[in-house]
């Protein structure tokens, strides 16, 4: 069995930014939390729970109503339900995940792009690199997001076909073609996330406002162009502070995905010189504008900024139905939180289609799977 990921490390917008040269450095530029609002809870939580890798969490949360009124206990779709985060990072909830199954069976393959797909109707599936080159050959695919299945692939990256509608062209499968069909109607919100560090000094500001997590309102999000911002302390005294831009901001900047993100060497073309920094500034002086009533002459040129696009950050309902996730013909499953169903658009969503995909899994194929 092997595991596959553009990035850095597991989790996707779960994960958490690391560096070698700072190790104290853990930024959860994603998903800030695990929610919970369905029963029964997917039955990983508790496993999770128990081993050390999520802990209930239970930090201040509020509103950002209008241009300037702060709810405080008011909560979005996000801080609803049972709240959970990743112990030292939302990144533990995936490292839990690869522990329960036994990591050591698992060939890991971090950084590593997935260009296009290949599969004959009695071969196996082949992934291959951007130059060609075979990566892996597998006898079940498992996909978590769309990138390879949706169109949103030609519009971003200058595809000229979508790499699984490809293979589908030669395998005869009826129900792989209705995913295709129902997965192009899907459409996705992007975010660009801010990121900024503040030395010990300046973080003592940010830990005595009287919330953790703020959400936007609809009319703050038109206001400041920002949905959320989470305050992260680290270790060492420092914190980090993480702006989520509004749909609309982001998709007026789709050009810019951050020179450090995995996103930044899959574009065929690079941004204009300077367009980063301009959505940099933009973003902080929103930070400090609609900050401005309980921080006053904040300063924020003095954090250490990077910024991150999440391109398909949320799916939009309805979403791929639960019912088509698994193609048995094709040897083909998908889950994430673009399937319908609890949690959709959520983490709690991308673990609920696991292990449903999981079962169904194990029901066909149990040999190569043990």
């Amino acid at each position: 069995m092997s595991l596959w990921e553009t990035g850095r490390g597991a989790g996707g917008r779960a994960g958490s930014r690391r560096t070698r040269s700072d190790g104290l450095l853990v930024i959860d530029h994603g998903a800030p939390l695990l929610n919970i609002t369905a029963s029964p809870s997917p039955a990983l939580l508790d496993p999770l729970l128990e081993g050390g890798w999520l802990s209930p969490w239970s930090a201040p949360v509020a509103m950002l109503e209008g241009e300037s009124r702060l709810n405080i206990g008011r909560a979005d779709a996000l801080g609803m339900g049972r709240l959970f985060r990743g112990n030292d990072g939302m990144d533990q909830l995936s490292q839990g995940l690869l522990h329960l199954a036994g990591d050591a069976r698992i060939e890991q393959h971090y950084g590593t792009f997935v260009r296009s797909l290949e599969r004959s109707p009695e071969g196996p599936w082949r992934l291959l690199a951007a130059d060609g080159t075979l990566l892996t050959e597998a006898d079940w695919l498992v996909l978590t997001g769309t990138l390879l299945a949706h169109p949103r692939s030609q519009l971003l990256l200058g595809w000229q076909e979508v790499p699984l509608a490809r293979v589908a062209a030669g395998l005869a499968d009826l129900q792989l073609d209705h995913v295709l069909a129902c997965l192009a109607g899907i459409r996705f919100e992007a975010r660009t996330n801010l990121m900024m560090v503040f030395e010990p000094h300046q973080a003592d500001i940010w830990r005595a406002l009287p919330f953790a997590l703020v959400n936007f309102d609809a009319s703050a999000q038109q206001r400041w162009g920002l949905r959320r911002l989470t305050i992260q302390s680290l270790a060492d005294g420092r914190c980090s502070v993480v702006a989520h831009s509004s749909a609309a901001f982001a998709a007026d900047h789709l050009d810019v995905v951050g020179s450090r993100s995995a996103a930044a060497r899959l574009l065929p073309h690079p941004p204009e010189e300077g367009r980063e920094e301009q959505v940099i500034a933009a973003l902080r002086e929103a930070v400090r504008q609609c900050l401005a009533p309980w921080l006053a002459d904040l300063d924020l040129q003095a954090a250490s900024s990077q910024l991150m696009r999440w391109g398909a950050a949320f799916p939009l309902a309805p979403g791929l139905p639960s019912e088509l996730m698994f193609c048995p013909q094709s040897r083909l499953g998908l889950c994430g939180d673009f399937i319908a169903g609890p949690g959709f658009g959520r983490i709690e969503g991308a673990l609920r289609s696991a292990e449903l995909l999981a079962e169904q899994l194990w029901q066909a194929a149990p040999k190569s799977l043990a």
